[in-house]
């Protein structure tokens, strides 16, 4: 390849002018285009950020989330961080980063410009009501907050917005310092806009409220691919009622751990149809700092449905307006209820599954954007056991 890189240079100017990486980049991207949407090639730069932020090496203290009219808000502040010494509170708007403007529609990006070297620094500009402010905030090395509790009406809300190897041991403390009597009603795991994270992770976290049972499988064409993750820790949560409240960006990791706690009947999920990122990507090393991002095999659901497109339904949808939220948590758990018919041969769909069945049963409940109804469902169903006990799946 280099022979060819060389060859195309010397006879292309333009070639030239891009540079070999840029080469390099367009030709594994040709390549991937006749593959799948998540094998690909990552830039040295790009390699990096995605190491820091599986390993949750670096962290300026802040959470985000979507807000409304598309702006980038913060939802939690890490206590001793350099968001907090900035002063930066729950409820700012964050609305660019190194002068790059930042949109709730993608929220990616956002996260990304959070990203960076521990000791680099990025420049935000904050909206306050109507106050404007440039905070200058310095990466540490440290794992970023990525579990946020908090106990309200007799509830412990659990918000998880990402997935660092620091989410477990922030999940469990979470749990263990919130005893029952606290939180009567039970437990809320906010997986809303969680982009998902490594497979392992996901399992930890499960496995913090699945007592037994498989949390998911992985199969592929390598016998190496195929592979079983069990539970085989204790119910952290103490058998309190949960409620998994998920959106149409939920994915990865995030669609596993709300697939297994549906499947195996240990909480009841909420809110829409998620992204449908169900395939992991193993990576190999390039010279350089590169990478390759390729599929290696899919995940597959306890109940052995595959995640990949199809993604996970909620047995309650509130994504049809509030009139059909209404009549959905009246019907939750009866042969009645919408999502009765979409769940049952979403459980029973096996891969390759036809794009017209996919399109089908997401359609039941279309993936979109959280909302404040998703929090208010969460709770009523709480609040009455006998729906929630009909709606957890036998």
């Amino acid at each position: 390849m280099a022979a060819l890189f060389a060859a195309a240079e010397r006879e292309s100017p333009a070639l030239r002018r891009a540079g070999r990486q840029a080469m390099l980049q367009a030709g594994f991207e040709e390549v991937f285009n006749h593959l799948d949407p998540y094998s690909r090639y990552l830039t040295p730069p790009e390699a990096t950020r995605g190491r820091e932020r599986h390993l949750g090496a670096t962290d300026l203290g802040l959470t985000l989330s979507a807000g409304r009219r598309r702006e980038v808000t913060i939802s939690a502040v890490a206590p001793g961080s350099a968001a907090e010494r900035a002063g930066l509170r729950p409820g700012d708007r964050v609305a660019a980063a190194d002068g790059i403007t930042l949109d709730a529609e993608e929220m990616d990006e956002a996260h990304a410009a959070m990203e960076g070297a521990p000791g680099s620094s990025v420049l935000l500009s904050i909206r306050r009501g109507r106050r404007r402010l440039d905070v200058l905030l310095t990466r540490a090395a440290a794992p970023q907050l990525s579990v946020a509790a908090g106990v309200r009406d007799g509830i412990l809300w659990l918000t998880l917005p990402l997935f660092s190897s620091a989410t477990p041991e922030q999940l469990d403390r979470a749990l263990a310092d919130t005893p029952t009597a606290a939180a009567p009603l039970g437990v809320v795991l906010d997986l809303r806009g969680n982009r998902g994270g490594l497979l392992q992770q996901a399992i930890r976290v499960a496995d913090s409220f699945v007592p037994t049972g498989t949390i998911a499988f992985t199969e592929g064409r390598h016998p190496d691919s195929r592979r079983r993750f069990d539970a085989i820790g204790a119910d952290l949560a103490g058998g309190r009622r949960l409620i998994v409240l998920v959106d149409g960006r939920t994915a990865s990791a995030a669609e596993v751990v709300a697939a297994a706690i549906g499947d195996l009947g240990r909480g009841v999920v909420v809110g829409s149809a998620t992204m449908g990122k169900g395939l992991i990507q193993v990576l190999v090393p390039l010279p350089g700092g590169a990478q390759l991002a390729l599929s290696w095999s899919r995940i597959l659901a306890p109940r052995g449905w595959p995640l990949q497109m199809l993604g996970v339904l909620p047995a309650l949808c509130t994504s049809n307006g509030a009139e059909a939220t209404a009549r959905n948590l009246a019907t939750l758990g009866t042969a009645d209820s919408p999502m009765a018919v979409p769940l049952a041969r979403a459980r029973a769909a096996r891969a390759p599954v036809p794009g017209s069945e996919i399109a089908a049963l997401r359609g039941a409940c279309p993936a979109a954007e959280g909302r404040d109804a998703d929090l208010a469902a969460a709770r009523a169903v709480l609040e009455r056991p006998e729906i929630y006990e009909a709606a957890l799946a036998r």
